[in-house]
């Protein structure tokens, strides 16, 4: 009877091992097609940068950059078809982006993207002209090089509040309380206040 219960555990025990087997299999098979749509994907979005790709993405990136101009001072109900009309006259216009904040309303400025280089110096003329009844400011587009921002330097301003090293007004004595010579002594003000 012992033998018995043993011949059956070890054939249940096979079949598990079995199932546990082709389970692990599928799971194989599952993680191999999702490595592989995950590339796919990575390399439809380009968010694989090995340093080839990078520097040609640079100046694949410069190139467009050199066939587009920044426009300025665009009003807010503008439609890239009207900014597209607008700029019709100096080539031919691949792209107009007009850039929007969070939430979707316009900053007032466009991009538009030729197709010549070319036309970058023609749509360069028409800077001060008008459309919706505003003066645009059309600039050649420069190129954002990553890691190179560029910070103003942080310089005191006196009319700037809020600022610790200021000493607070003292009215000019017409005699000194103090002595000849004698400054009477202000201890550093805390927090901003109003009425230094």
């Amino acid at each position: 009877m012992e033998n018995n219960d043993v011949d059956m555990n070890a054939a249940d025990a096979n079949e598990e091992l079995d199932d546990m087997k082709k389970r692990l299999k599928e799971m194989e098979d599952e993680a191999a097609a999702l490595r592989e749509m995950q590339a796919k994907v990575e390399k439809e979005m380009g968010s694989v940068q090995d340093p080839a790709t990078a520097s040609a993405s640079q100046a694949n990136r410069e190139e467009v950059d050199s066939r587009s101009v920044f426009v300025g001072n665009v009003d807010y109900s503008c439609t890239p078809e009207e900014v597209q009309q607008h700029f019709q006259s100096c080539g031919t216009v691949n792209r107009v982006t007009i850039r929007t904040d969070k939430f979707g309303q316009p900053k007032g400025y466009a991009y538009v993207e030729f197709l010549e280089v070319e036309a970058v110096q023609e749509a360069l003329s028409l800077n001060e002209s008008e459309l919706h009844g505003r003066q645009l400011k059309v600039t050649a587009k420069r190129t954002n090089v990553p890691g190179m921002k560029q910070y103003r330097s942080r310089q005191s301003n006196p009319y700037a509040g809020g600022f610790r090293g200021r000493t607070p007004y003292a009215p000019p004595f017409i005699y000194s309380p103090y002595g000849h010579g004698k400054v009477p002594r202000f201890r550093m003000a805390m927090r901003y206040s109003p009425y230094y």
